[in-house]
């Protein structure tokens, strides 16, 4: 039990014994730094259940608490906070029982099993910085609800096929002269992409042709020679023609190892892959299933609809009336399909951008209707646009941004950056580029991830690697600055193998083992709310709360022995857990800098 279970449980004790009041819970926060106290318990909202004076209230609580928890060694109380004072022992007891935990706050994996979408790219062109903050996302929550002991499968859904995908195989047979990857040296998913703008090029050219012929814009748009054949070999495809399907297998399959190396830079990975060419025929056997329960009805032109109003949505279609599938039958299909593939599967996280809100509020409720029990436990982890500052990092076509563009921008930038710094005289050249990447892409990751996913971004490549304040190089920095203080440590002999015989604490060694016992929990809130931004901002309060240490009290130079050997034990363990938390963010810590 935490000293903040042990607190709960005596005060709701104190009430019911001074007050003979039942309280339902009790309300912490952080003492406030102007005050003496480490925990302090907030009275107003008991006055619901105890009528009474605040403060007097809080009197009687303290006195009770200091009276029968032999931890608490004091209080006070401002107005109606009661600031409880926890003895030095405590906390030295609690730091000895965490220092030879591996992975300290994270927990052993149960048989409660978790799928988490993300990525889900288009077989037609390369990945963007869009892409990179739902990679990104979703990759981070996927590590974070492992570390708070969920079982989880990573998956991707590849949208493979469609008229998308034809445009850029029509443009290849017509531009593409045969070339391949292998014949230009460029990525897969570049090449394929630059034949999707050059169909994109040619369409433009041949509907202004068709409006100068005096024919209509709309119709223009819809008669364009080349858009009508995309059109007559998507349904070539969707009838098994040999040909098609063999030019459609070699240039996804260009795209996949495209998107390999990607996905290798940017450090994430997948337990599973769906696509959608298997896929987008699932879920009509459920819609026909759901007909006949009455939870969809049928309208005279023969499509197949949910009623959705009494639940504050709308009327939604779930088959046209030709019989064919929209998005929602295939999501409802490949949902299913899921659970199936994994029967352990007890909740899934879709990480899509917040353009799609309403589909998924839509799908979940569809699915709660339909009956299966896991739906009420999915969630859509919906997050903001990111943009960049105008001008910076623009691509050439100057919109989108290419992911591979902005990693190698990233690593740049950290080396200019770096190099100016001038602390890598005795770096080779191939330390040196590991450490710029390193560096760069942490800066772009922990930027990103800061920030609660919901809201939009504006992300500055150089704001994002400064070496001060809340960015992902400062962070490492501190962590490479504790590693050059343990190898100095043993390099004098300093013995951290038992546990510090040490009394009393300095108030600087106190708030930082305040801060290490708050990491578990920040674990699980994360997992909760899927935000890896709150473990973003706890390493950062941990980093700030080190260099006070750091600053304010001498570690190596210590004359105490057991003082200084306490010091470098916590030393380690702030450095561990940087490393766990960055780890939940994908970001890498470095030993030199």
């Amino acid at each position: 039990m935490n000293i903040q279970e042990v607190l709960s449980d005596k005060v709701k004790e104190a009430v019911k014994s001074i007050f003979d009041k039942e309280l339902p819970n009790v309300e912490f926060q952080p003492t406030r730094k102007d005050f003496e106290g480490d925990i302090t318990i907030v009275v107003f909202p008991m006055l619901r259940v105890v009528k009474g004076n605040p403060v007097q209230i809080g009197e009687q609580i303290g006195s009770y608490l200091q009276e029968h928890v032999d931890a608490v060694v004091g209080f006070n109380v401002i107005k109606g906070f009661l600031n409880i004072v926890i003895d030095d022992s405590y906390y030295l007891n609690f730091f000895n029982s965490i220092t030879s935990i591996e992975h300290y706050g994270y927990v052993k994996e149960s048989d409660d099993a978790v799928m988490v979408e993300y990525s889900s790219p288009n077989t037609n062109k390369p990945l963007h910085l869009g892409h990179i903050r739902n990679n990104l996302l979703g990759y981070s929550v996927a590590e974070i609800l492992k570390a708070s002991g969920k079982k989880v499968y990573k998956t991707q859904i590849i949208n493979d096929r469609g008229i998308h995908i034809c445009k850029s195989m029509v443009a290849w047979q017509k531009f593409g002269n045969g070339e391949t990857p292998a014949s230009t040296g460029l990525k897969g998913d570049k090449l394929v992409g630059n034949y999707y703008v050059a169909f994109d090029k040619a369409y433009k050219e041949q509907v202004a042709i068709l409006v100068a012929e005096g024919i209509d814009q709309k119709v223009a748009e819809k008669e364009a020679p080349i858009l009508l054949e995309a059109q007559e070999m998507l349904l070539k495809w969707e009838a098994g023609d040999e040909e098609t399907v063999a030019l459609w297998k070699t240039m996804n399959g260009w795209v996949y190892k495209g998107f390999e190396v990607t996905y290798k830079n940017l450090g994430v990975d997948f337990d599973t892959l769906y696509y959608e060419s298997d896929t987008y025929l699932l879920g009509k056997d459920v819609v026909a299933e759901g007909l006949k329960k009455g939870v969809f009805f049928k309208k005279e032109d023969g499509s197949v609809w949910i009623d959705l109003t009494e639940d504050g949505l709308d009327e939604k279609i779930v088959l046209r009336s030709d019989g064919t599938a929209v998005y929602m039958t295939q999501d409802i299909g490949t949902a299913i399909q899921r659970v199936k593939d994994h029967p352990d599967v007890n909740g899934m996280v879709y990480t899509v951008g917040n353009e799609q809100d309403y589909h998924f509020k839509v799908l979940f409720l569809i699915l709660q209707k339909l009956g299966f029990s896991w739906s009420k436990k999915l969630h859509h982890l919906s997050y903001g646009m990111v943009d960049l500052p105008s001008g910076k990092m623009k691509s050439r076509e100057g919109t989108v941004v290419d992911a591979d563009d902005l990693m190698a921008d990233m690593t740049q930038t950290a080396a200019t950056i770096s190099e100016e710094l001038g602390k890598l005289e005795d770096y080779n050249e191939t330390e040196k580029q590991s450490l710029y990447k390193m560096i760069g892409l942490g800066a772009l990751k922990y930027y990103i991830l800061k920030v609660d996913p919901k809201k939009r971004i504006l992300f500055d490549p150089e704001e994002s690697v400064d070496f001060q304040g809340n960015t992902g190089p400062f962070i490492q920095y501190t962590y490479a600055r504790i590693q050059s203080i343990l190898r100095k440590a043993e390099s004098m002999g300093i013995d951290i193998s038992k546990d510090a015989k040490v009394t009393e604490l300095h108030a600087k060694e106190k708030e930082l083992i305040k801060q290490l016992q708050i990491f578990p929990d920040t674990i699980q809130l994360a997992a909760e709310n899927y935000s890896p931004a709150l473990i973003a901002n706890y390493t950062y309060d941990l980093v700030k709360e080190f260099n006070s240490f750091y600053q304010q009290v001498s570690i190596l130079g210590e004359s105490d022995d057991q003082k200084k050997v306490l010091r470098v034990q916590l030393s380690k363990k702030v450095a561990e857990v940087i490393q766990d938390a960055f780890r939940l963010l994908g970001v890498e810590v470095p030993e030199r800098m």
